[in-house]
This record gives structure tokens, sequence and C-alpha cells, in this order.
């Protein structure tokens, strides 16, 4: 009697709902929210407006990753999902609800390279040899990332210790990340699964780290946006260091914009980080704010021509992307650069890496217990032991001949040599580019982020691939050695469909600057384009319902309404 009574009742609810309704509210798709190449503001939005949750979010992305980085093109840019994840959003949630929103980034799935320390997760830089390394604080960004309200929901493959050695992708413990727009190609290094995994959408944005091209060079080949920021803008704190005269973090993202706010909440004067404190002041409170689609009408950039010539589509699209600019109404002055600073490798980077790696390595490595490996003579040791060697993703011979260089080279760092490279080259060549901007009135100096496109696999040929490049990371070594900042953009794409940036160089601190010369560019040709190995899916809203056999009409509209789901697309679609 009473359950007959019940269900009456639900069924008159539900006859005055329908009603009630507008009928602008009966149709399913405006009930749903599809978080597929969505932006943190829209993603926000939907979140302020119920339209979904983080929860759903989380699961949503796992669902992703499921089924292309695993499965399907088998991307393989996730070393470690957090177990966490699901928990944390269903906080975040309730917080929401309870007390509304910390920030835009509040419930924000995100994906982190796994060179940063994560709490309860391990920092593996991508060798077996740190598997089990568990930090026991979040690195400096990570913790300004969490208190803005954002989640990680996995740490993502790189080249090993952030160092390619040919094989860029791969490590001994994730193996090698593809390209999601050709299996054939790599997603450049070292932030390769970082990459791979944004804008294969699995998290809304991502963290790299750059030393020589490590952000850039991963976003020109995925046809993300990727900013290398000045030097100190972002604290190393918690990173896994490769050198600390070039190393920064920096954010990935599909869009200008979601790179501006990433870099909002990650910029941050450490005081653990000496390099960070010069940036007092000079950092924008939200970058994002202000951000201005005609900033090229009124801009004098000049372009380097010294980095052209490898790979005849990327000139060309960037020589495209110039003459849009110059519709635009950006005057365009060719500029070159001396010898040694198109190409500062040999007597720059390469022999100030070589001296850091070791002391610095270690130094991060005291915080690790008894038992996790604290020298790089212990690293070296487990790389070569049998059981690493014979396994199915041994370290790369090219790169275990790099840390025993490093083991080697280690002493460098205490030489007149070493001290005229920091105090003397490397003020020369920022004063150089410096001299050049000033003389010529520059906003920016713009070249091709690499000569070529995203290069073969290390496991497969590909006769399709052309690059006369000696370094086709050539002109990224310029912002690196500088400590300037740069940022790339996606330009076009080539015949095999793959990705091309163009980069836009600027002063210290000029992040907004370059911010808004990148943005009117996207916006103007809006070049990115989709990889067509991981299309959109169908997001799910709820599962079925799990309690019991609800096979009737009243059941099934209890369920729901108890759920909270009021509105008759959302009714339809979910039965």
């Amino acid at each position: 009697m009473f359950k007959k009574l019940n269900q009456l009742r639900i069924l008159m609810a539900f006859t005055v709902l329908i009603v009630m309704l507008p009928l602008e509210s009966v149709s399913a798709k405006e009930t749903e929210f599809d978080p597929f190449e969505k932006s943190i503001g829209e993603i926000s939005d939907a979140l302020n407006n119920n339209q979904t949750t983080s929860e759903q979010l989380v699961k949503y992305y796992l669902e992703r990753i499921e089924a292309y980085d695993k499965q399907g093109p088998a991307i393989n840019s996730i070393i470690n999902l957090n177990e966490q994840a699901v928990e944390i959003a269903k906080q975040l949630d309730e917080e929401r609800q309870s007390k509304g929103p910390r920030s835009v980034l509040h419930g924000i799935p995100i994906v982190v390279k796994d060179n940063f320390d994560v709490k309860e997760m391990p920092t593996t830089a991508g060798s077996v040899a740190l598997k089990d390394a568990y930090p026991k604080e979040d690195a400096f960004t990570i913790q300004r990332l969490k208190d803005a309200g954002a989640i990680v929901i996995g740490k993502a493959n790189m080249s090993e210790f952030a160092a390619s050695y040919g094989r860029l992708g791969y490590s001994s413990l994730g193996g090698l990340t593809l390209n999601p727009y050709n299996l054939n190609r790599d997603a450049s290094g070292s932030s390769s699964g970082t990459a791979a995994a944004v804008t294969a959408n699995f998290g809304v944005f991502g963290l790299g780290t750059d030393t020589s091209g490590s952000v850039r060079g991963p976003s020109h080949v995925t046809g993300l946006v990727g900013i290398r920021p000045t030097l100190g803008l972002i604290s190393r704190g918690g990173v896994v260091p490769s050198s600390s005269n070039f190393d920064t973090p920096g954010p990935m993202a599909r869009s200008v914009e979601d790179v501006a706010i990433a870099l909002s909440f990650m910029a941050g004067v450490d005081e653990q980080d000496d390099a960070t404190l010069p940036a007092k002041g000079h950092i924008a409170e939200d970058y994002s704010k202000s951000l201005d689609n005609t900033a090229l009408q009124h801009a004098r950039v000049g372009v380097a021509v010294d980095f052209f010539g490898d790979n005849a589509e990327v000139d060309k699209i960037t020589n495209d992307a110039l003459e849009k600019m110059k519709e635009m109404g950006t005057e365009v002055i060719p500029v070159s650069f001396s010898e040694t600073t198109k190409y500062l490798w040999t007597p720059v980077i390469g022999p100030i890496n070589e001296a850091n790696f070791k002391t610095e390595l270690e130094e991060y490595l005291k915080q690790f217990p008894e038992g996790q490996p604290k020298t790089l003579e212990e690293i070296i040791k487990i790389s070569e032991s049998p059981e690493v060697l014979n396994s199915a993703t041994p370290v790369n011979p090219a790169g275990l001949d790099g840390l025993k260089v490093n083991l080697e080279k280690a002493g460098f760092k205490d030489t007149p040599e070493y001290n005229d490279i920091v105090t003397k080259d490397i003020p020369k060549v920022r004063n150089e580019v410096q001299a050049i901007m000033e003389e010529e009135n520059l906003d920016a100096i713009v070249f091709p982020t690499m000569s070529c496109p995203a290069s073969p696999r290390f496991d497969k040929e590909d006769p399709t691939y052309v690059c006369d490049a000696y370094d086709t990371y050539a002109a990224s070594y310029v912002a690196s050695a500088t400590g300037l900042p740069e940022i790339t953009v996606p330009a076009g794409e080539t015949k095999e469909k793959l990705p091309v940036g163009v980069s836009f160089l600027g002063t210290a601190y000029s992040e907004q600057s370059l911010l808004d010369l990148a943005y009117s560019f996207e916006q103007a040709t809006d070049a990115r384009t989709l990889p067509e190995t991981t299309p959109e899916i169908t997001p799910h809203l709820e599962d079925e319902p799990e309690t019991k056999n609800e096979t009737s009409f009243v059941d099934k509209m209890k369920h729901w309404l108890n759920k909270g789901v009021t509105k008759v697309g959302q009714l339809l679609h979910l039965n």
C-alpha cells in the first residue's frame, strides 16, 4: 500500500516537473557537458553551473587514458596514475558546494611531468632506479597548484633524467611515448609525456620542465602552446634537477589563455630558490586577465633568419605565419646572431649541464630515506644491473654513457673555464640578444620553434622524414642560455599532419607581452589541429544504478530524482 502510494507520488511529481519545465530544457545535449578540448574557463564555468563535477571530470580523463594511452594507439604518455584522484575530486566537489571554489583551477585535473615531487606518488624522472622514491613534500609549484584546487590526475613519462640521447620520450621505467599525430614519430623531449597527454585530452593542461628546449620542443610537435618563462619566474624547488643554470618549469596547454592562467598560479617567489628572488615585482597577478588579440597589429618583431633552411615545410609554415602577421599590421625585421649564439650547445649549455648534474642530483636525492639511491654512482649501478639490462625497457645505452660522462665531468665545476662560461660567455650572449632587440626596437624575435617537424621514433624508420639540421633544437638554446622567456604557439601542419610551432622570444620578464603576441596570432589563425588517433568519446553523466535491478519506469525515475537529476533531457539520456 505505502509502496504504491510512494510510486504514485513520484509519478505525480514527475508529471508536474514535465509541465513546469520550459520546452528548451528538454534537449539532452543541453544537460551534458563534454570536456573534450574545453578550456580551463569553460570547464570552470561548467563546474560552477553544476553541469559537471570534478569527480566526473577525473573519471572522464581516466576513461580516455584507458582507451588511448594503455590500448588502441597506446600513446604511453602516463607513467603513474594518482590513485587518490577520484577521492580528491569528491572532496573538492563537496568544498565547492559548501564554501565555493578556491579559484578557476578548483577541481581541474592536470598532468605533471614525472620530475616534479607530488606527495604519495614516486618521483622517478623516468628512471627504474627511482621507482620507489616517494618525496615527503610537494614541489613548490605543485603545492601552489594544489592550493588553488588543481588535481594531479597522473604523472607523465619523460626522457630519462630529462636527457634524450637519441631516444626522445623514452625511459627505462616508462618506455617510449608516441606522438598522437603520427604513431611513427616521437613527441620530442624531454617533456614528451606531458605534451602527448595534453594534446590527447588526458588532462586540462600539463606541467613540463625546460633546460634546453624540453617544454618548447614537445609543444611544437604536438600542437600545443608552451612557455619557457624567464629563469626564476617559477621555482625549481622539489623538481629533479638537470642544471640550475638553465632549469625552469613551464606550463603546456591547448591554448594561450590556458597557459596564461596556469602561469599565473605557477609563478612565485620561493625563498628556498635564490633564482626566484629577482622576480619580486615582476610577476603578474593574472596573465590571462588582459590578453590582447590586437597585439600584432602594432608590433615590431625580428625574424631570426639563422634558424631556417632545414625543412621546406617548416620554412613555409613559418613564412606563412610571418605573412599573416604582416597582414595584421606587424612590422617584420630580419635579424641575425653571431656564430656563437647560432649554436650554443657546445660552448655553453653542454659543458655546464655535464658539470652541474652530479652535484645537483645528489643534493636532491638527500630527501629520500635509506634504501633509495643517494649518488649518481648508485643510479648507474642499478641501471647496469642484469635485471634492468635484460628488461623490456633497458636504460638507453647512450643515456647510460651520458650519466658516466656527467660523473667524470663533475669536477669541471671547480675550474676557471666553468667560471668563465657562467660569468663571461652567458652574459655576453644575453647582452647580444638584448642589444638586437633594443637597437631594432623589437617586441619579440620570431623563428620556427624547431627547424624540423617531429622526428621518427628511435625504433622505427620513416622515409617521409626530411631534416637537414645538425641540431633541430638549435634555436631553443638562445632562451636557455640567456634565461630569457620564449613561447611557442601552433602555426600549421605538414603533409604528414604533424604540427609546427612558431616561437616569440622576449626580454626578461616580458611574459605578458609574449602572451599577448602569441594570443593575437592564435586568435587570427586558429592553427591547432586535433590528432586523429585520440578522437572524442562520449562522456557519461552517471553510471547505471547499482543498488538493485531497477527495470520499472517508476524505479528509474525514483533513482534519478534522488540523484538530483531533474531535467527531462537528463532522464531521457540516462534511461
